[in-house]
């Protein structure tokens, strides 16, 4: 019995103990209200300081943390407690014009010895001025320039206002549909406008005397102010349109219309690389976004802008510029035609629309992006002749252009139904200074028959050292790769179909997009 009471006790001692911990509090010690609360009091004789507290307070720790200043002076006075609310009654009274700080350190506690927080601050004041809400700047400036005519007005307040206040008191003169914002807790003030300022017209912005700050206190006196909407009339226009390459040279290009009275054909700009870009020169400096909406290409991929950081000059401001350059979003096909479309609508600073329309012929036959070609294929009729010996090889030529030659394979070169080993010569035209890939070239060449009259399969690719030294005499210009592999002949007669198919590639990235065939009667 007597260790049961002991352990009752232990426990009742424990929980009083953790009833004043931090952890088991319901809320914090802190000041629940004050007076006479922030900004401007008139009267400041019959201003009363006094402060509220969330616990009981305790008393000697308050009032040792308590403190008023006014300009930089502390004031003095005595305190009157009621439970929890002290009043400081001053021993000299307040005055007018005068700014005043009340300030509680957080070393006061309650009585249970719970610290606050964190420091009270309040601050009021006496001086009319400082309570009215005052306009500290206005861009654009009096009798200044809204250069874009989408630019925004902004205005500075000498302290916060209220947004609806400021919607139902700020009006333009010719009026104008826009958005205000808020921004810096209230003491910046911006206009959008959702339509264009228009043009080279003077506005008027007002604010009147009964625009509030938070403190409900409006500014007593009307503000304006008056701007004009840009200066410079001239429309912005296309000086010149450029092919430019990819080593940077830059060939101009001339437009498809004609003068009145000419009888010349119209203009073609011949040449266009694969990789070569398009670069627009105007006046002026322009949106480029609006230069983008008003190019199209017709017959070909579209147009990608490059901004900034492409061909210098760099823009001169974000999104405008005098150039624009442009790459295509899938190289132009080789040999392909489109036309280069300018649209009227490209925008200056100042809001100015371009008037003139462009058009461009422009054919896509640049000698570098020439894609690799099939000239013609020569195979032995004899594999087993002696080496580098053209007669006794009985070598046989097949241009591109031939159809349904004949090809006389012999079973006494080529055995029946045995795999002979033997090869087939391919000469390809390419882009200067290109060579035909031999993986590629593995991966697109096919030998095809009807009836099964033949099997080719191949096994290697040889780009020198070939079997017979001497090239195709007609041919000897293009680039000669050999097909080492072996054939399997039958007794069946039919068509033999040489093939390279798309997607022969060179070491210029070129591409071949057309499969060619050599058709053959055996």
């Amino acid at each position: 019995m007597i260790r049961r009471f002991i352990r009752l006790g232990m426990a009742f001692a424990i929980i009083a103990l953790c009833s004043s911990c931090d952890i088991l509090r319901d809320s914090p010690f802190e000041v629940s209200a004050w007076s006479p609360g922030g900004g401007y009091h008139a009267n400041p004789e019959a201003i009363r300081i006094s402060l509220s507290f969330s616990h009981d307070p305790d008393r000697s720790s308050v009032e040792k943390n308590f403190s008023i200043s006014g300009n930089g002076e502390q004031m003095r006075g005595i305190f009157h407690w009621n439970g929890r609310k002290m009043d400081f009654l001053l021993y000299v009274p307040l005055e007018e014009n005068r700014e005043y700080f009340v300030r509680l350190s957080s070393g006061a506690h309650d009585t249970t010895g719970l610290s606050m927080d964190r420091d009270f601050e309040g601050r009021f004041n006496t001086r009319l001025d400082s309570a009215r809400v005052r306009v500290e700047s206005f861009m654009p400036e009096m009798g200044g320039t809204m250069e874009g005519r989408r630019g925004t007005c902004v205005i500075r307040f000498s302290s916060p206002v209220s947004l609806n206040s400021l919607r139902s008191n700020a009006s333009f003169s010719p009026s104008i549909s826009g958005t205000w914002t808020l921004d810096e807790g209230g003491l910046l003030a911006v206009f959008t406008p959702s339509e264009p300022w228009p043009h080279g017209r003077r506005l008027e912005m007002r604010l009147s005397a009964f625009l509030e700050g938070e403190n409900r206190i409006g500014m007593g006196k009307d503000f304006f102010s008056i701007f004009t909407i840009g200066t410079n009339l001239e429309l912005p226009k296309l000086t010149g349109a450029w092919r430019v390459t990819e080593n940077g040279t830059r060939e101009e290009l001339v437009e498809e219309t004609l003068s009145q009275g000419t009888t010349d054909e119209y203009k073609e700009n011949t040449g266009w690389e694969k990789g070569d870009r398009l670069l627009l020169v105007f006046s002026a400096p322009v949106d480029l976004l609006s230069v983008s909406t008003a190019l199209a290409v017709e017959g070909g991929s579209s147009l990608v802008l490059e901004m900034p950081g492409g061909i210098p000059p760099e823009p001169l401001e974000a999104g405008y510029s005098e150039e624009a350059v442009f790459r295509f979003e899938r190289p132009p096909v080789f040999e392909s035609r489109f036309f280069l479309r300018l649209r009227s609508g490209i925008k200056d600073r100042y809001g100015n629309d371009s008037e003139d329309e462009h058009s461009f012929r422009v054919f896509a036959n640049g000698e570098n992006s020439r894609p690799p070609s099939l000239i013609g294929i020569r195979i032995p009729m004899s594999p087993g002749g002696i080496p580098d010996t053209l007669i006794d090889y009985n070598l046989r030529s097949f241009g591109y252009d031939q159809l349904f030659a004949d090809f006389p394979i012999e079973s006494g070169n080529y055995p029946f139904n045995t795999k002979t080993a033997t090869w087939i010569e391919c000469y390809f035209d390419s882009a200067p200074g290109a060579v035909i890939d031999t993986f590629s070239l593995m991966e697109t060449f096919r030998v095809e028959t009807s009836n099964n009259v033949l099997q080719f399969s191949p096994l290697a690719v040889r780009t020198a050292s070939f079997t017979v030294a001497d090239p195709h005499a007609a041919w000897e210009q293009y680039q000669r790769l050999e097909i080492m592999g072996t054939l399997t002949n039958t007794v069946n007669s039919g068509l033999v179909h040489f093939l390279v198919n798309q997607g022969l590639r060179d070491s210029a990235d070129n591409s071949s997009e057309k499969q060619f065939r050599i058709s053959l009667l055996k």
